[in-house]
Order: structure tokens, then C-alpha cells, then sequence
């Protein structure tokens, strides 16, 4: 039996043989292809999941699992052209489930994802120093939340509640939705740590 991946054939490889491959080389090398670095390999069968690393084109580079369509899908490394860094849960090849992305001027979220998009409960560091805990929704923030100032004051009045497009709409003690946030940033920490 054939696989097709990314226009490439392979061989049917069985689970077993999966446990007892392993990744030689440099991942990111700039002759790296698809078929260099494959360490799972299996038919759509008992286990779908396969391990490996691609250099795009545009210098776009990944390390992690991907589906029998091609895409990057479970856990991987992102690092994009421009020195932003994802590490974390993908599907279909989009950010979804539990990441931490950094950007190159030191901004940096580590949260909740969804098709791409912060979305659900995280902390959101600027490059000065704030933050953001609590809620966001289509890579906005958007819901309930406390902003701390790099200072490590929230403001007087305290900037906590619903924020709406990333501006206060109104005021409201929101700590539990602040814990969840910082749980949740540990969780997609700790689990990135993992990879």
C-alpha cells in the first residue's frame, strides 16, 4: 500500500516500526524536505499521526505532527519569516487548542487558540511590560479580564472587567475569570515544555 503526502509517495510503514524510527540531522537544514526527517509514517489506520519537520519556501519553518491531508496538525513548532514563534496544539493547520506564541519585539500570549485566533482565556504580555489576563475572542481582546500596567499597578480606577474590541466597557471584579487565564497560560506553558 501507497501513502501520498505533499505530492510524495511512501512506503506503508506499521506502528512498529514507528517506535524504533528516529529524526537524524539538522531539521531546519536548507535542503531539508519532507521525507529527510520522517520518524512516523502510517497509513490511516490504528495510529493517523505522523512526526517530521518542513521548510517552506518562504522560510517559514515546522517541526511536529502532521494529518493524513498534509497539514500540520497536533503538536508542533512554528518559527514564521519574521522571527514569530509557535509552539503548541495545531489542527488542520491552524493555532487551535492550548499554544504560546512569541513575537520578535518580546510581545508574547500563552492561551487558548482557535482556528488561528487567541480565543478563550490567556495572558497577553506587551514588549513594555503589560499584561492582559482573561478573555479574548477572535485574537481581540474581548470579554472579562484585569490589565496590569508594566509598573505592576492595574490603574486607578482598577482597570478590570468587560472589555469589548480591547477597550474597557464597564468595570466588574472578574477574579475567577482572571485565574482560569493565568491557569490556562501555565497549562499551554507547561505543555509546550513537554514537546
Amino acid at each position: 500500500m501507497k501513502i501520498y503526502l505533499n505530492n510524495v509517495t511512501y512506503n506503508k510503514i506499521t506502528c512498529a516500526q514507528i517506535r524504533l524510527s528516529k529524526c537524524t540531522g539538522n531539521p531546519f537544514s536548507s535542503s531539508l524536505k519532507w521525507v529527510d526527517c520522517v520518524t512516523n509514517m502510517v497509513d490511516a489506520e490504528p495510529c493517523a499521526a505522523k512526526t517530521g519537520a518542513y521548510k517552506y519556501e518562504d522560510g517559514t519553518k515546522y517541526v511536529g505532527e502532521w494529518n493524513s491531508k498534509g497539514q500540520k496538525h497536533g503538536m508542533g513548532h512554528l518559527v514564521l519569516p519574521d522571527g514569530t514563534r509557535y509552539d503548541g496544539s495545531l489542527m488542520s493547520g491552524l493555532c487551535s487548542g492550548l499554544g504560546v506564541m512569541s513575537f520578535p519585539d518580546g510581545a508574547k500570549y500563552e492561551g487558548e487558540f482557535m482556528q488561528g485566533w487567541f480565543h478563550g482565556h490567556g495572558v497577553f504580555w506587551r514588549a513594555d511590560g503589560m499584561k492582559f489576563e482573561g478573555e479574548f475572542r477572535g485574537g481581540r481582546v474581548w470579554g472579562l479580564g484585569l490589565v496590569t500596567f508594566c509598573d505592576g499597578s492595574n490603574g486607578f480606577p482598577r482597570n478590570e472587567g468587560f472589555f469589548q474590541d480591547c477597550k474597557m466597557i464597564r468595570r466588574k471584579r472578574c477574579t475567577e475569570v482572571v485565574q482560569r487565564a493565568q491557569k490556562v497560560a501555565y497549562m499551554a506553558r507547561a505543555q509546550c515544555q513537554q514537546v
